[in-house]
């Protein structure tokens, strides 16, 4: 699933039990925060620009080709069109494959989740998926008439059951919640007579009830440092989408959007099908990711990228529910066999129906020197115990070499610097990154602020960008390595997570490294490299 960070905090308003997100939002940072340099601008950034000030004038660099494997991407971003990937080997619009590489008009990249009839949106997790496809076999049966050969596969199946369950009762509970205090504060609104209320206009509401005299209260808090109309969009019609769609498509075994796409979604070796429509119907998150690798710097509008001499290549693998392994392994190869040199994967699921297909796809990439960068997660979970897929652990035992798992840092080098959201683990995540309130772009030539390790893998894809843009020579092996040794390591304690407590562990504890990667000192590594 698109890793979208749903920090969530609870309080009452006379027995409506209120689930808010939310995100930093209300801590003002400078737009491109994430290139700032601790030292020099008091901000944990990674030091892009005194990278660009110091270390990269005049020195000549080539172009490199990011893939983002995401939910679609606004190729005519003002901010993105002129660095968005062409296949000059495709002709545009003449329905035939002139490059024969199976794909027809992939002027831009790929979608693997479309066809002739459109694109899906909303898909099932995988968990709904792995559920659906077990029931047929178990759904009538019990311990006792199990055969023997299936016994480990059932009690599998009732553990996913229970667990399906026991998310579709909270997601329903979620959405009673959101849908209450939705209407509430709509009433209100309704009653003040304006779209978009001020300060003033709701401090001079009268209310008519103690619910009302709640919201009053609630929303004259909210929106100190933010307007009504970002508070009501960002923290009630989000939360309440967010649920709604838990509900309507995530976790219902009735849904299947497969048939759009018309292809066997059982046979992983399948590799033709799919569509040239990039941006698909929700390309807000992977046109995000893409302005963070790499908008046009120094253009005068919206933010800078990381890497000044990319292209971005848009690979749809990721609706609004979970990916399927084999749109992941077939993205992961088109991007590869199309002269990706990184690939920036901001999703992730804790079950995989697949994995060896992913696996083989990683394999290729690793065998064609391209550096895979991966979202750890925003479940603030421990990845030495919690499954995050896809996954660098082959099936069948090693580690796939030029692999980088990211988590979110924060920009205040103090005990926030770990993002609350973010998953983390001494083995299992390599590096942090900024991800939290990270200014890039939107769809329509816009920008936002949004909070995720989805916006700490690209900071990281960039960087790797940057790194194989000036010194191309390098392996993708060799530049995580240099990745790895640059980060600033973070001298500080952290709190996270533990069953049902919280406790406060060095940040070292957190991940490989222990540090925040650093473009700067990364670029002077890479010029003074020994193979």
């Amino acid at each position: 699933m698109i890793e979208k960070n749903m920090s969530k905090f609870s309080s009452r308003i006379l027995g409506i039990s209120l689930l808010m997100v939310i995100p930093f939002m209300t801590f003002a940072q400078k737009n491109n925060w994430q290139n700032l340099d601790l030292k020099a601008d008091s901000t944990f950034g990674i030091s892009t620009e005194r990278a660009y000030n110091e270390l990269l004038k005049g020195k000549k660099s080539i172009k490199v080709i990011v893939a983002v494997l995401d939910g679609g991407v606004d190729t005519n971003h003002e901010d993105l069109k002129s660095v968005i990937w062409i296949n000059k080997k495709e002709k545009a619009g003449n329905g035939k494959d002139d490059d024969k590489n199976g794909y027809i008009d992939d002027i831009n990249g790929w979608n693997f989740l479309g066809s002739s009839k459109g694109s899906v949106n909303y898909e099932t997790l995988e968990l709904t998926r792995l559920v659906r496809r077990d029931n047929a076999k178990f759904d009538k049966l019990d311990t006792s008439s199990v055969p023997a050969n299936d016994l480990v596969a059932f009690e599998v199946y009732q553990k996913n059951k229970a667990e399906l369950e026991k998310e579709l009762a909270e997601a329903k509970a979620g959405l009673e919640n959101y849908s209450a205090i939705k209407s509430a504060i709509d009433d209100v609104v309704k009653k003040i007579g304006k779209d978009n209320p001020s300060s003033d206009d709701i401090q001079a509401f009268q209310p008519s009830s103690d619910i009302e005299t709640n919201i009053q209260r609630i929303l004259l808090q909210q929106i100190k440092n933010t307007t009504f109309e970002d508070f009501y969009k960002t923290q009630i019609l989000d939360g309440y989408e967010h649920f709604k769609s838990q509900v309507d498509y995530n976790l219902n075994l009735d849904y299947d959007p497969r048939s759009i796409v018309g292809d066997d979604p059982n046979n992983s070796k399948e590799r033709f099908y799919g569509n040239n429509d990039v941006a698909g119907p929700d390309a807000r998150h992977g046109s995000h990711v893409a302005g963070i690798i790499g908008a046009v710097r120094n253009n005068g509008m919206g933010i800078d990228g990381i890497a000044n001499n990319v292209e971005i290549m848009a690979v749809r693998s990721t609706p609004n529910g979970d990916e399927r392994d084999k749109d992941v392994a077939n993205s992961i190869r088109y991007a590869a066999d199309n002269g990706a040199k990184v690939i920036n994967m901001s999703f992730g699921k804790s079950y995989s129906w697949d994995k060896a297909v992913v696996d083989e796809a990683v394999k290729y990439a690793v065998s064609k020197d391209v550096l895979i960068v991966h979202a750890a997660g925003n479940d603030n979970e421990n990845l030495e115990v919690s499954k995050n897929f896809p996954s660098p652990n082959y099936e069948d035992g090693g580690v796939a070499a030029s692999w980088i798992t990211v988590g979110a840092s924060g920009p205040a080098n103090d005990e926030t610097v770990k993002a609350s959201f973010s998953n983390y683990g001494k083995t299992t995540v390599d590096v942090f990154a900024p991800g939290v309130n990270i200014n890039s772009t939107i769809p329509g030539s816009k920008y936002e602020k949004l909070d995720g390790t989805s916006m700490a893998s690209p900071v990281v894809a960039g960087l790797a960008a940057l790194i194989r843009s000036y010194y191309p020579k390098l392996t993708a092996i060799e530049v995580k390595d240099i990745i790895l040794k640059s980060v600033v390591k973070v001298d500080q304690s952290v709190m996270i997570k533990e069953e049902e407590s919280t406790k406060a562990v060095p940040f070292s504890d957190l991940c490989v490294t222990g540090g925040i990667v650093n473009a700067y000192n990364a670029l002077k590594i890479a010029s003074e490299y020994k193979k």
